[in-house]
């Protein structure tokens, strides 16, 4: 009987810590072929003429895969990388490297499941089958007090249910060594300009204060879970990581509780709402498919005209509305890549209520600049500021202004 070979197959998940994915390859297979694929798909632009991937984000995730391939060189493994469409890469890896089987982790938004789905067939041509792993949320699916059909709209209910009657799974660990075959081609990572992004763009690109990799995410969530850091940036210190896959919001949990940070508890609970809140959207995504995508939401009223201010539009991307909040938020958003909650209430509230009733053109903008985007998270957030969300009692009904008077009063 010859050797086992899975073919480990990374998108959002770029750690060694808590990755099922991973640790099961090791277990199950005798060889493990580690890829990751940087997909034209992300960095083109979509029908407002953003970006799906920007620079910043870009330049972040690129980091966050060398620091990766650094880590599984150190176990005896290496990371391949390409750039090119996952359903042609991966079948050719399979054929050259005679792979028994796929896995990966799944996703809940509709361009993601796509080409998990164009993955799948085309494996299936080969018949090598791609195995499905759950693994992105705090809460497993299989442990939640209710189906994906029953999930609470209401947050507050959903949140108390689970923390009642559901509890979070411990990490698992890191594998210690990796066999992989002993000749796998040598890869490298792409540059921005290979990527698709032009000479002076790449030039003018300034470096953001985060460091993509896993080191550097539970580097920063251990200053988070220091009781006495300052309050106003929280969760988006760590969110970036988050979204790429360097931390588990699992190990966060459990740090959380391991840590002094219960000393804080106004910091404490915000942390821990800021998961759960993340939690929820990738489940509604589930329950309605699609719903964080369509301009009305869950409502089936008859779908209105768009209205919207042409002129402000390009002001608002270009931080030039003659707003100082606004401007000052807009490009510290495009060179920074950040933004906290309160800052993000702000603008996409300003959008909705001054520029555009087609809240998903705000919303894409974000997926362009923001380093944290992951498609539930900021499309479902965005739907609650346009008054369109699922759980009804948080959608937004407060004037910009009255959120700008807040900002201020906390800044000051």
């Amino acid at each position: 009987m010859g050797k086992k070979v899975v073919l480990v197959w990374f998108r959002n998940d770029l750690r060694l810590h808590d990755n099922e994915v991973l640790l099961e390859a090791t277990q199950k297979a005798d060889l493990v072929i580690p890829v990751y694929c940087f997909d034209p798909r992300y960095y083109s632009k979509n029908k407002f003429d953003n970006y799906n991937t920007g620079i910043s984000r870009a330049a972040f995730i690129m980091e966050t895969v060398a620091h990766l391939k650094q880590k599984l060189q150190a176990l005896g493994s290496d990371l391949m990388t390409f750039t090119g469409l996952p359903e042609e890469i991966l079948t050719k890896l399979c054929a050259k490297y005679e792979v028994d089987e796929v896995y990966h982790h799944r996703e809940v938004a509709t361009r993601e499941t796509q080409i998990s789905e164009r993955v799948e067939a085309a494996l299936w041509e080969l018949k090598i089958n791609l195995k499905h792993f759950i693994g992105h949320t705090l809460y497993h699916k299989e442990d939640l007090p209710f189906p994906i059909k029953d999930i609470p709209d209401k947050f507050n209910i959903f949140r108390k249910k689970i923390e009642r009657e559901s509890s979070v799974r411990k990490p698992f660990p890191s594998p210690s060594q990796i066999s992989s075959p002993q000749h796998l081609e040598s890869t490298s990572i792409p540059t921005l300009q290979e990527l698709g992004f032009e000479d002076d763009l790449v030039r003018s690109h300034q470096n953001d204060d985060l460091a993509g990799g896993e080191a550097f995410g539970i580097e920063k969530l251990e200053t988070l879970l220091d009781p006495n850091y300052p309050e106003f940036k929280n969760y988006s210190l760590i969110s970036p990581y988050i979204a790429s896959g360097a931390l588990s919001p699992i190990y966060i949990f459990h740090r959380m509780y391991e840590s002094n940070l219960a000393q804080n508890k106004k910091r404490f609970d915000r942390l821990l709402s800021s998961l759960l809140w993340r939690d929820y959207f990738r489940f509604m995504l589930k329950k309605y498919p699609n719903v964080f995508f369509k301009v009305n939401g869950v409502g089936n009223q008859k779908e209105q005209p768009e209205v919207k201010n042409e002129e402000i539009l390009p002001l608002w991307k270009a931080g030039n509305t003659g707003e100082v909040q606004i401007d000052e938020l807009i490009i510290h958003l495009k060179q920074q890549g950040t933004l906290t909650y309160a800052e993000r209430r702000l603008l996409a509230t300003y959008f909705v209520q001054e520029i555009s009733s087609n809240w998903l053109e705000g919303a894409s903008f974000f997926e362009e600049n923001l380093l944290d985007f992951a498609p539930s998270t900021t499309y479902g957030f965005w739907s609650h500021m346009a008054g369109v969300g699922t759980s009804v009692k948080e959608n937004n009904t407060f004037s910009w202004q009255d959120y700008a008077k807040k900002l201020a009063e906390q800044k000051g």
